[in-house]
């Protein structure tokens, strides 16, 4: 098949797209910048350097390569600013897809999270409702993943996967990434507020099995929730960062996530716990 990768450089996009050209898949990959550009040929896909938000570009890129399907991986989390990541989610998703239907595209696979929902006491699934009622400053992400959701289900064919909060080589939780500057600063405080995990390895594996699956929406996240005074401490301790301060106490939207949905359909995660995952990141 002919596989578009939007965010191709990402953390994700560097590890999708070798999986991807080994599988015999011809892959462009959509950029922002010349050396971005530099990364996806590295990885034998063809490059398009291409602002999301201009849609004459987005066509032109999509009349040349012509792809059966898009894998949208793009987003603006660099600097922590959440309404560039939701300006990016809505307005730049919104051409890639109308560009998509101008050439007949059948598939999309798109990245969402799976910290959205509405607040509970038990990990939601995916017919727990989002958190549509937010209040600023979570409104604004919320709305970003809404627009998105809502968007790429015009494609005839859509998976949508709701990662939780990713780590591994190249993320925030890396030994040398944000939330270990965080955690050294003493700049996280752990609570009961729960959360749920995916490593990037997992992720990447979910995304290749959503090539074939039916469409619909799939939160990919480990086995296991875990409140923040459990993984924070462990987490100090793996990177030799002191103890965080501890409080008790939870936010109701601080629920984690089932996987139940996607393991019936044959995903596993490698690393099925948070734990395991954290040691093979930060102890090799």
């Amino acid at each position: 098949m002919r596989i578009l990768v939007t965010g191709a450089s990402g953390v994700i996009g560097r590890n999708l797209i070798p999986l991807l050209v080994k599988d015999g898949h011809v892959v462009g990959g959509m950029v922002k910048s010349a050396a971005s550009e530099r990364i996806v040929a590295e990885m034998q896909a063809e490059p398009f350097v291409v602002d999301a938000f201009l849609q004459e570009d987005v066509d032109h890129m999509f009349q040349v390569f012509q792809p059966d399907v898009v894998i949208h991986q793009i987003t603006a989390l660099r600097q922590w600013n959440t309404f560039d990541n939701a300006h990016v989610r809505i307005e730049g998703t919104k051409n890639i897809v109308d560009a998509a239907k101008r050439v007949h595209v059948k598939r999309i696979v798109a990245q969402s999270i799976s910290w959205a929902y509405e607040a509970g006491d038990a990990p939601a699934t995916e017919d727990t409702a989002l958190d549509l009622s937010a209040a600023e400053p979570r409104k604004t992400t919320i709305d970003g993943i809404v627009s998105l959701e809502q968007k790429v289900t015009e494609i005839p064919e859509y998976v949508i996967l709701r990662n939780g909060a990713l780590y591994g080589p190249g993320t925030w939780y890396a030994a040398d990434g944000s939330i270990a500057d965080k955690v050294r600063k003493r700049e996280m405080t752990a609570t009961d507020g729960v959360t749920s995990f995916v490593h990037v390895q997992d992720a990447v594996n979910a995304i290749m099995l959503a090539l074939d699956w039916e469409s619909g929406i799939f939160n990919i996240v480990d086995d296991m929730p875990v409140p923040g005074n459990v993984w924070i401490p462990a987490y100090a301790k793996l990177i030799g960062a002191d103890e965080p301060a501890i409080l008790q106490g939870r936010s109701g939207i601080e629920r984690g996530a089932s996987n139940a949905k996607a393991r019936r359909l044959g995903w596993s995660p490698v690393f099925p716990t948070w734990e395991d995952g954290f040691k093979d990141m930060l102890l090799k």
